[in-house]
């Protein structure tokens, strides 16, 4: 089938970079450095960059990486203690790892994009991470301006939202024109989900990010409620969203900007994965005008602003009661 080798290299590398960040975790080493954007990394980010830009550069050397990260902190003399921490976590997965090369495997996440390139998040939704919840490393093939490949980890997320207290740990993988399979991390079971065809009655409400700044939550939320939706939306950090709305937990997703910040456009690492994951779910994904997402002319998402992901049959509602208001 189409993108075999590249769904099977992306499965084991976000796998390797997942174990990378639970195991970090688990030694309580997490704990964030400050970017010269004032946002959060931590040493998992960087690992699990590291991991998969090695397993992408040893199948598809010449394919480019358009990543998050970049290895200029770790690069300073202060960072020396931090750099060898990853090293070591790195050295697990991928023996004789020295320093130098990771920091080859981070900078080689900086490439750009073109016809055939890969985007990645290493952890999207670090504040979540760092906090012990919801994040996701996600990681999406582009080819000729479309998403082909999106696998996405969600290694804090429930198996069913209405079991919190049951199995955790959650991969998507989404093949354009093959369709969504959600696997559990510990028991391998797989199983395809189409939850976004049609919105569930039960679920009808709406997920929005934990952090405030993340949105427009006022817009979001009366968006949200103009088509019948409860008013308490679902709050989860990171892409796990597009993989709740996938799943039928919620309906809507909605990130739309606020007007003080006219000229802020999204990330393509923080949506390629997740919009084939809902797309191939059954559901669609737009920016706030109904414009398909571009993701291979930048980095950032020049042409779109803000996000609509949904049920598919509450799309055009969504659409309608937002032009209504902006």
């Amino acid at each position: 089938m189409a993108y075999e080798l590249e769904k099977q290299v992306a499965i084991a590398s976000v796998i390797g970079a997942i174990k990378l960040c639970t195991q970090i975790q688990n030694d309580c080493l997490v704990a964030a450095i400050e970017k010269p954007d004032f946002s959060p990394v931590t040493i998992a980010d960087l690992g699990a960059q590291a991991i998969i830009c090695q397993a992408i550069a040893a199948d598809f050397p010449q394919d480019a990486v358009v990543g998050e990260e970049d290895a200029k902190l770790l690069r300073q003399p202060h960072m020396s203690e931090q750099l060898e921490q990853i090293a070591s976590y790195v050295r697990v997965h991928i023996p004789e790892t020295s320093a130098e090369t990771v920091l080859e495997w981070i900078d080689r996440g900086n490439g750009q994009v073109g016809g055939r390139f890969w985007t990645l998040d290493p952890i999207d939704g670090t504040k979540g991470f760092l906090r012990g919840d919801q994040y996701a490393i996600a990681l999406a093939l582009i080819e000729d301006g479309e998403v082909k490949l999106g696998v996405m980890g969600c290694p804090a997320l429930p198996l069913d939202l209405n079991q919190p207290q049951g199995e955790r740990g959650v991969l998507f993988v989404a093949v354009r024109g093959q369709g969504t399979t959600q696997i559990a991390l510990k028991s391998g079971v797989s199983q395809p989900i189409l939850g976004a065809r049609t919105a569930n009655k039960h679920n009808f409400r709406s997920t929005e990010s934990v952090e405030s700044r993340h949105g427009n939550l006022p817009l979001q939320r009366a968006i949200a409620q103009a088509v019948g939706m409860a008013p308490e939306p679902l709050s989860i950090d990171s892409m796990a969203k597009y993989a709740v709305v996938a799943r039928g937990e919620a309906a809507l997703y909605l990130r739309l900007p606020w007007a003080e910040y006219p000229d802020y456009r999204e990330n393509i690492w923080d949506h390629a994965a997740g919009a084939i994951v809902l797309e191939e779910a059954g559901g669609r994904v737009s920016d706030m005008y109904g414009k398909p997402l571009e993701f291979a002319a930048n980095a950032k998402m020049l042409n779109n602003r803000g996000i609509i992901a949904s049920s598919s049959d509450i799309y055009d509602a969504v659409l309608d009661a937002l032009q209504e208001k902006v």
